[in-house]
């Protein structure tokens, strides 16, 4: 690989933080993931990439350091989205969950690898209520351990950096002392189906835009079985061109993938029934299906924020997934995808349990990439497209349930 600024990311999942820190020109060296179904995924997506199978509780930057083979190079960002269900606003908010200090062991891993720069991305509900002292005590810490903080923090909207998703999370930016301090990033677009624009900003993305050249999955047989057929595509919108390949990004400064036009993955089919077919029919573009609750996504609009349900540990929810704007049937993985701004490249754990987790879970790339930016140029770097081609790993990688996955990782 190219020799790029070195990034690190905790609780990476799928990889939205990496490809994002990669658009915007770095290079991920070490991912630490403690779900093996999301390493399995992670490997695929960024083979380059070391991936520790573990919690962030478990590695230090000595074991992170080694695993990535960079010995005692300089590492200028470490990112990181620790669990958010202790923080989160639905539901009961509680400041003794245990999840919460995992943002305690975020800043002793920073404190260990001594980098340039870090990035917390976490819930709004953090800043929120009692949740703000807990906040305040994470600040006040990273200033003890000689890092400054950007203030006052912020919540950014995906929908506000090109990303067809009302999406709401906060950043903490820091730098080391004596490093130039970050700026948040600028508000790049305005969200379609606001009544005025604001500051003179075009309007995103829409859900149309994102899903309109897709072919539906309920069209190929063979997607009952599988996650993937060859298929054909409709006329791209100008975000659609870019997600599958057909158009060059000029902010876009990651690896190239080899890519098959005409594949249409992550896109194992539901089955509703009948009755459930007539009742997302009857249901109008921005509404509520009143028995299921399942919002119909506007075709002219945002999606909804994206859930990912839970792990096994909290009962294997599954979170709801919006219903097709113009389809009587729930989203695919590959359709929360686009909504979630991933290229058509990047594919999923084939089942649509773990695919969706995977989605859900994650920092959309675009929104992480307008943080990631800003973070390259208060570090005085200039990006540029690495040479080659970057192969992904092998396609059974996407198919590992977690017993196989934790014996792949050991």
């Amino acid at each position: 690989m190219n020799h790029r600024p070195i990034c690190i990311d905790l609780f990476a999942g799928a990889g939205g933080m990496s490809l994002g820190f990669e658009q915007a020109g770095f290079d991920v060296a070490c991912a630490v993931e403690i779900d093996p179904v999301h390493c399995a995924v992670h490997k695929y997506n960024f083979p380059h990439t070391a991936v520790l199978c573990k919690s962030v509780v478990d590695v230090d930057g000595k074991s992170i350091r080694e695993a990535a083979g960079i010995g005692r190079q300089r590492v200028a960002v470490v990112i990181g989205g620790s669990p958010c269900q202790g923080f989160s606003m639905i539901g009961k908010r509680s400041m003794d969950d245990p999840r919460n200090a995992l943002v305690g062991h975020f800043m002793r891993v920073v404190t260990d690898l001594e980098p340039d720069y870090f990035v917390l991305e976490n819930v709004r509900g953090l800043t929120v209520g009692r949740h703000r002292e807990f906040l305040t005590e994470v600040v006040d810490g990273f200033m003890a351990a000689g890092y400054d903080v950007v203030l006052p923090w912020k919540v950014l909207n995906a929908a506000w950096h090109g990303v067809p998703q009302h999406r709401e999370r906060l950043f903490l930016l820091g730098a080391r002392h004596g490093l130039p301090l970050p700026s948040y990033p600028d508000r790049a677009f305005n969200k379609p189906g606001d009544r005025k624009a604001i500051d003179g900003l075009p309007f995103g993305p829409t859900v149309k835009d994102a899903l309109g050249d897709l072919p539906d999955a309920e069209g190929y047989r063979e997607l009952l079985t599988q996650d993937s057929v060859r298929a054909q595509f409709g006329e791209a919108s100008p975000y659609a061109a870019i997600l599958r390949g057909l158009a060059v990004d000029p902010t876009d400064y990651s690896y190239r993938r080899p890519w098959s036009q005409g594949m249409l993955t992550s896109s194992a089919r539901a089955d509703h029934t009948i009755l459930t077919r007539a009742r997302f029919t009857t249901t109008e573009p921005g509404t509520v299906e009143p028995v299921s609750r399942f919002l119909r996504l506007h075709p002219d609009g945002v999606c909804n924020t994206l859930r990912a349900g839970t792990g096994k540990e909290r009962g294997a929810f599954t979170a709801a997934r919006p219903i097709h704007p113009w389809l009587p049937r729930c989203i695919t993985v590959r359709e929360m995808a686009r909504l979630h701004s991933y290229p058509d490249w990047f594919r999923f754990n084939w089942t649509k349990w773990h695919g969706a987790r995977e989605v859900g879970n994650s920092v959309p790339p675009l929104l992480a990439r307008a943080v990631g930016s800003s973070i390259a140029a208060a570090a005085g770097f200039r990006p540029a497209v690495p040479e080659g081609v970057l192969e992904l790993g092998n396609e059974s990688l996407l198919r590992h349930d977690a017993t196989s996955a934790a014996a792949l990782f050991g």
